[in-house]
């Protein structure tokens, strides 16, 4: 902390100003903070439990063997040297029907197939141009539906292709780089590089921003697969196009089966934009894209190449290590398998029954905040209550990985059998990711199931079409949580982390869902005006902050559903802890050297400390720019500058320093 700030003054320089003044960025990541430092810690221990083989005496489930298979392909970099490369190439020519630019002139336009080449990409997972999969209906979170949207750009926002800029040439340079290492013929290499960026350059144009995406993210066009020709109006043929990618899984679809369709202006413009382009153009760049997505399964020399274009692009000076990488890899693609592992040794059971308790507590807190509440209508309220009352929560895992039966894991990852070859792994699981998603369109939905996070992620998370919370094993750490510390510690930490998630599901898009899932008008019309003022009081406040770091405004717009959480959450847990204090009086004690704080004091002091934060200039930019979250300084400011208790707890003076005179109060 940096005492000689008054935490009234600036309770973020207050709280942090020490630990920033000290912290130094590791030259593998873009930022350092609470949830960065927990991911790397996360990482050293999973690489340990799969670095560690166990006695001979044991017998692991199969599953467990395909999981430290997968890991010590991907850090074998001597068969990666000597196999993939050629592994790579032939996949490209007899799949894919090679990769022009590095073939010159002999590259055969004759057998270009462009709807047939995006079908065998998507067998691979590869979602490019147009990304097409299985989700929950939006105004039936009982049934499932194909989702149509559009797809990721090589540098990730428009903006970057406006004008010429050091990262445009960088990635140029990339494209050229990669496809030099993979052959001698480069008398065409920079006329097809050209072609490349200039096609990718117009598709950003059309490109919705993450700011359009949340403006429009409930406006998606609902159709049926016998209509979409006629609802997307275009010489391409979606109907037959995405009949085909889900024969593909073994699935027929009927013509009654439901399609949305978000950024439907995109998909419009982008088929126009491929009418127009010649042959060669389309192949470099839909392979270009698969190969992007598969350099850190290659040799190294490709990975430094992408490491020199990150340097610029993300100002990351260095790549991770292989070991980081590769346990990534694996959590990411056999997330429950590595969670009975980790379970298995890190993880207290009781913590759950503790967890569960805060959850119920905070659960409380804001229906008693919404029970006081003057600008919403009884009935609303009614149904707000109910809706709270109806969220589910997931707690560290599913109880399957607890046990010693290990049958449904086995089941699950029955498929998932690997060799030698990282690469041809890698194949594997694309394959199988792929599959997995376009049957689940015929699969009943089961939300009790863990399906959309895993136990290892490091995050909290609020879904509105189940209306429920997880919150992983992974999470449920120090310095966020630990079931042995005081009270206000765990309440000042995760416990603003529940109560945020509990409120996603009353911002300015959670409120469009009821207690179901279902995407439905549920509020009376004089209860919304009331939350557009609110919530525009929200906005306004946020939107002028600026990062001094960057000299760059917050989007307060974009970021309001993150602050209408956070303000909420911070009152929830607050409260709730005022509660747990008055029926366990006396029992938090202070810790050593901070007894002059108390104990409400030092719920606001956790709080903050959990955000502090420090980024380079180029993450902190992509984060004012393109994040729904904020940096750590104004979820701090902004949420105690809101909350009269804070001016109580730390005799804040309303109007001065840190605390706002005309707060901003949703919840």
């Amino acid at each position: 902390m940096n005492e000689t700030i008054e935490p009234c003054e600036n309770f973020y320089e207050f709280i942090c100003g020490r630990w920033i003044k000290n912290t130094k960025i590791p030259n593998n990541v873009r930022n350092q903070d609470t949830m960065q430092m927990m991911k790397d810690q996360l990482e050293n221990t999973l690489i340990n439990l799969l670095s560690t083989l166990p006695n001979k005496t044991t017998i692991e489930p199969k599953v467990i063997t395909n999981v430290r298979r997968l890991y010590t392909s991907c850090l074998n970099e001597d068969t990666i040297e000597k196999k993939s490369t050629d592994e790579l190439l032939s996949f490209i020519n007899t799949e894919l029907g090679g990769w022009p630019i590095l073939q010159g002139s002999t590259w055969d336009h004759s057998q270009f197939n462009f709807s047939n080449l995006l079908i065998t990409l998507h067998k691979y997972n590869k979602l490019i141009m147009y990304n097409i999969k299985t989700e929950i209906d939006l105004l039936n979170s009982s049934a499932r539906c194909i989702w149509m949207d559009q797809s990721e750009l090589g540098l990730e926002h428009p903006n970057f292709y406006i004008k010429e800029n050091k990262v445009t040439k960088a990635y140029r340079q990339f494209i050229r780089n990669i496809a030099v290492e993979l052959t001698n013929l480069t008398t065409m290499i920079d006329d097809d590089v050209v072609q490349i960026f200039e096609f990718e350059k117009h598709i950003s144009q059309y490109y919705a921003t993450a700011d359009e995406q949340r403006a429009h993210v409930l406006e998606s066009i609902r159709t049926t697969i016998g209509n979409i020709s006629q609802t997307l109006n275009t010489t391409f043929d979606f109907a037959s196009y995405i009949r085909h990618i889900y024969s593909s899984a073994n699935i027929t679809l009927v013509d009654t089966d439901i399609v949305f369709v978000n950024q439907i202006s995109f998909i419009r413009n982008v088929s126009l934009l491929i009418e127009k382009q010649p042959s060669r153009t389309l192949q470099n760049y839909v392979v270009w894209h698969f190969i992007m997505s598969e350099i850190d399964n290659i040799p190294k020399r490709f990975r430094s190449i992408k490491q020199e274009f990150n340097w610029i692009f993300r100002q990351v000076a260095m790549e991770k290590t292989r070991s980081s990488q590769c346990i990534n890899y694996v959590n990411d693609n056999m997330a429950f398998a590595v969670s009975k592992l980790y379970i298995n040794k890190h993880i207290d059971k009781d913590a759950r029954n503790q967890v569960l308790e805060m959850i119920n507590n905070i659960r409380n807190a804001f229906i008693n905040m919404l029970k006081q509440s003057t600008w919403i209508d009884s009935i609303s309220k009614e149904k707000a209550i109910e809706k709270i009352r109806n969220i589910d929560e997931k707690i560290g895992y599913p109880d399957y990985l607890d046990s010693d039966n290990v049958t449904k894991l086995e089941n699950d990852y029955a498929e998932y059998n690997f060799g030698s070859s990282h690469l041809q792994n890698t194949l594997i699981i694309d394959q199988l990711n792929a599959k997995h998603n376009l049957r689940a369109l015929r699969k009943p939905i089961d939300r009790k199931l863990w399906t959309n996070w895993a136990p290892t992620a490091v995050n909290a998370f609020y879904f509105p079409l189940y209306n429920d919370i997880t919150f992983p094993a992974g999470f449920l750490q120090p310095p966020f949580y630990h079931k042995d510390v005081p009270k206000y510690l765990n309440y000042g930490g995760i416990g603003v982390i529940m109560g945020h998630e509990i409120t996603h599901g009353f911002d300015d898009i959670g409120r469009y869902f009821d207690k179901n899932g279902n995407k439905i008008s549920w509020w009376s019309n004089k209860t919304i005006n009331a939350f557009e003022k609110r919530k525009e009081c929200i906005i306004e406040q946020y939107s002028n902050y600026t990062m001094t770091q960057i000299d760059l405004k917050i989007n307060g717009h974009r970021t309001q559903g993150e602050n209408i959480a956070e303000n909420a959450g911070l009152r929830e847990a607050f409260f709730a802890y005022q509660e747990w204090m008055q029926t366990h009086p006396n029992v938090d004690k202070k810790l050593p050297g901070l007894a002059k704080y108390s104990l409400e004091q030092m719920f606001f002091l956790n709080y903050g400390r959990m955000w502090c934060s420090k980024m380079t200039d180029k993450y902190a930019t992509n984060i004012v720019l393109g994040d729904t979250h904020l940096p750590g300084e104004f979820r701090v400011l902004g949420s105690t500058s809101n909350f009269p208790e804070f001016d109580r707890v730390f005799g804040c003076i309303p109007g001065q320093g840190n605390s706002r005179l005309n707060k901003c109060i949703v919840w």
